[in-house]
């Protein structure tokens, strides 16, 4: 762990998001060191299934030796985000954002404020377990997933840093192990269990080994094998045709043993819209297949969308995170498989 250096005395941060998981975590980071925290987020009352209030989040951080604002916030309306900040300068003076706002801001505001706000974007590298992980994830979840505390340690080294350090995108794992941490086994929820890697990190996997065949139709229906991979194929009068048809071509040929091997799920496609129906990738049977109508085994995955976002998403138009985050696309089943799989797929880009 990194240890705190007192640093952050007297500081004031502004974080959103600190009524629990990452940016809890932060804030109590930075309350050990007797911070100043502005609690901005939007739980005033108990949730039935979350923990944590903005008034709990207080409690914790002022119990851990810093100084607490609880603003009710949702960073969607302006006029509560004007207030907190009118609020927190009243209170505490100056303040540092942390937590806030998306990594497309980072660039352009670490210019505009050069010399006065340091401005960096912290990123995981791989997932990190907090209740919306519990929820989205299901049972065992957390096996595959670091504490919190990782970031908390990342963000607290950033904050500690001068302001000339600006404009950078970071991952955790990256600036710790810069900073001289070894071990990562403390991060983890199971120490010695595999890590599900972040949604928006690019996926460190070979693709040299990719296969550039596609399948075609066939006169009647039946079983062809490709390198290894097998796709069920319909008729031409059966089978759909346009966008949707051709992306699973490229999903058909880019299917390896390794892939199979490493992934182990079955992932069912209910797709509204031009060249929809039911699709199947399957990735546990061996040699693998893709084809139109339901799987030959029970799906581990059902993703519905329409057509066309499903094109966009693996052509990398439109991330999977985002369009689950805005009800474009809905997953039943094992979220740590749909994860695998858009890791794996996202190396397509270029093949779409």
């Amino acid at each position: 762990m990194l240890p705190n250096t007192g640093k952050l005395a007297g500081c004031t941060l502004f974080i959103t998001g600190a009524s629990r998981g990452i940016g809890k975590a932060i804030a109590l980071k930075a309350a050990k060191d007797g911070a100043n925290i502005v609690i901005a987020a939007k739980t005033a009352e108990p949730h039935p299934t979350l923990p944590g209030t903005i008034y709990t989040a207080a409690e914790e951080i002022e119990a851990a030796g810093g100084k607490a604002l609880p603003c009710i916030v949702n960073v969607r309306e302006e006029q509560q985000i004007i207030n907190a900040v009118e609020k927190a300068v009243k209170t505490f003076g100056a303040y540092t954002i942390s937590k806030y706002g998306m990594s497309m801001c980072v660039l352009g505001m670490a210019e505009e404020f050069r010399g006065e706000v340091a401005v960096n974007a912290l990123w995981p590298k791989t997932a990190i377990y907090t209740a919306a992980m519990d929820m989205l994830g299901g049972a065992g979840i957390e096996k595959q997933c670091r504490k919190t505390d990782i970031l908390a340690d990342a963000a607290y080294c950033i904050l500690t840093k001068p302001k000339t350090f600006t404009g950078n995108f970071i991952i955790d794992e990256v600036l710790l192990r810069e900073e001289g941490v070894k071990d990562f086994d403390i991060y983890a929820i199971a120490p010695g269990h595999s890590l599900i890697p972040d949604f928006f990190l690019d996926a460190e996997i070979d693709t040299s080994a990719m296969k550039k065949e596609s399948y075609g139709a066939a006169p009647e229906e039946k079983q062809e094998r490709s390198h290894g991979a097998t796709v069920k194929t319909e008729s031409a009068a059966a089978k759909p045709s346009g966008p949707v048809a051709e992306t699973f071509r490229v999903i058909h040929g880019a299917i390896t043993e390794e892939y199979v091997r490493n992934t182990q799920g079955v992932f069912q496609f209910e797709l509204s819209g031009d060249g929809g129906g039911t699709w199947y990738i399957d990735l546990k049977t061996k040699g693998g297949s893709t084809g139109f109508g339901k799987p030959p085994v029970t799906a581990d995955v059902i993703m519905s969308m329409s057509s066309a976002d499903f094109v966009k998403m693996f052509k990398g138009k439109l991330k999977p995170t985002l369009a689950f985050m805005s009800g474009k696309l809905r997953i039943k089943g094992n979220m740590a498989l749909a994860i695998k799989l858009e890791k794996m797929l996202s190396q397509l880009n270029s093949k779409l």
